[in-house]
């Protein structure tokens, strides 16, 4: 038992929570303890066999620091990248040496009209992410972008107008799900039945301010799509995936701009009720997290099943263990701790080969135009809010 484990215990003790945490009282003999050990099967290692297929793919738009992890994504899943634009050159220097072994392209045409790349992945400012998309789409090359993939309902119905013509993958990257290795656990927790019918998300999603680093763009509501559309994407997207869901509606939405008067156009806060044909679920994300944590947003997620409930801390456990990918299940059996840290992220080699087999093993195109639709619907009724200080 290491030192920050022996911490924990030490303060849980003390506390509420703790307590619940710990042995139940009357219940120890039934198996209701704390462990770090895996849950049911062990943690599978990170991969070191070749990715199966490759392709060879570009990148257009860097405004968004996600293009790293979602480059580095399909990278690790086969891709070779071949080129990359843009047009700031703060940007593109810092691309380039993260990158230096693709090709600064003159344009985006340069990149369009190259019939050797097969895909493109962008993380350009949002309002642009579905026209560009479309044009990747039509041009005969397929499409991965990060989210808000979409920022309007116009763009939604054109987009889906022109995938289904093309054929081409328009895929969206929910990194709060594919790149956290905890989020991927709970799904084949979920997946094995270790808590039952799941029968409602709640998915928090913080975020850190940082105002003095944002872009212009950041604080326009129509250049980013509003609070719900942007951050909370990620959040639909777990609640459609883990409830296994296929329709679904927005019960009822509120945004707001509680802290921030200086920017009339932006939303520091909302919240969501959704109701689907298989669960339930809830959302809440803000702008509101303290310099005092040591990340960037304290993100939790919890599963409720009918034989037991997942609790994730992605990227913090402020109780004390250190880094991210904290998984708790507490079931029928038992209440267990599962560090995450080496679960395999399988998104970048089942997009490639997706590309390369015209198949949908990463995600499904209707659920990644259901989860953004649910977003833009949720954004488009949302209530103001409109509190005192």
């Amino acid at each position: 038992m290491n030192a920050n484990r022996r911490k924990f215990i030490k303060q849980s003790l003390t506390t509420a929570a703790g307590l619940a945490a710990t042995a139940i009282p009357g219940h120890a003999a039934a198996g209701y303890a704390i462990s770090d050990r895996p849950v049911y099967s062990e943690e599978k290692k990170r991969p070191t066999s070749k990715p199966a297929n490759s392709i060879k793919f570009s990148v257009i738009g860097l405004n968004h620091g996600h293009i790293y992890s979602q480059t580095e994504a399909v990278i690790r899943g086969g891709g070779e990248l071949v080129s990359f634009y843009a047009k700031e050159p703060n940007l593109v220097e810092a691309f380039a040496k993260r990158f230096p072994q693709a090709k600064l392209a003159k344009s985006e045409k340069e990149i369009l009209e190259d019939k050797s790349i097969q895909a493109v992945v962008s993380a350009s400012i949002p309002i642009d992410r579905a026209p560009l998309g479309i044009e990747v789409m039509r041009q005969g090359k397929d499409f991965m972008v990060d989210k808000p993939g979409i920022i309007t309902l116009k763009q939604l119905d054109e987009v889906k107008k022109v995938q289904k013509e093309t054929k081409r993958i328009y895929s969206i990257m929910f990194s709060e799900r594919f790149e956290n290795r905890a989020t991927v656990r709970a799904g084949q927790l979920v997946k094995e039945g270790a808590i039952g019918k799941v029968i409602q998300t709640v998915g928090l999603g913080p975020h850190r301010m940082n105002v003095k680093t944002r872009p212009e763009w950041f604080f326009k509501n129509n250049m980013y799509g509003g609070i719900l559309c942007d951050i909370a994407s990620h959040q639909f997207d777990q609640f459609l995936f883990l409830t296994g869901s296929t329709e679904a509606s927005v019960v009822s939405s509120q945004v707001g701009n509680v802290h921030y008067p200086q920017y009339p156009e932006f939303e520091d806060f909302g919240d969501v009720m959704l109701r689907g044909n298989e669960g339930t679920g809830y959302i809440r994300v803000d702008w509101f997290t303290p310099d005092g944590l040591n990340t960037w947003g304290d993100g939790r997620l919890t599963i409720l099943g009918t034989d037991g409930f997942i609790e994730l801390r992605k990227y913090c456990d402020i109780g004390g263990r250190e880094g991210g990918n904290h998984l708790f299940l507490v079931n029928q059996k038992e209440t267990r701790y599962v560090d995450c840290k080496e679960v395999p992220l399988p998104f970048g080699e089942q997009l490639v080969n997706d590309v390369v087999n015209r198949t949908e093993t990463a995600m499904s195109q209707t659920h990644c135009f259901l989860a953004m639709e649910l977003a833009l619907q949720a954004q488009k009724q949302a209530q103001k809010l409109s509190l005192r200080k």
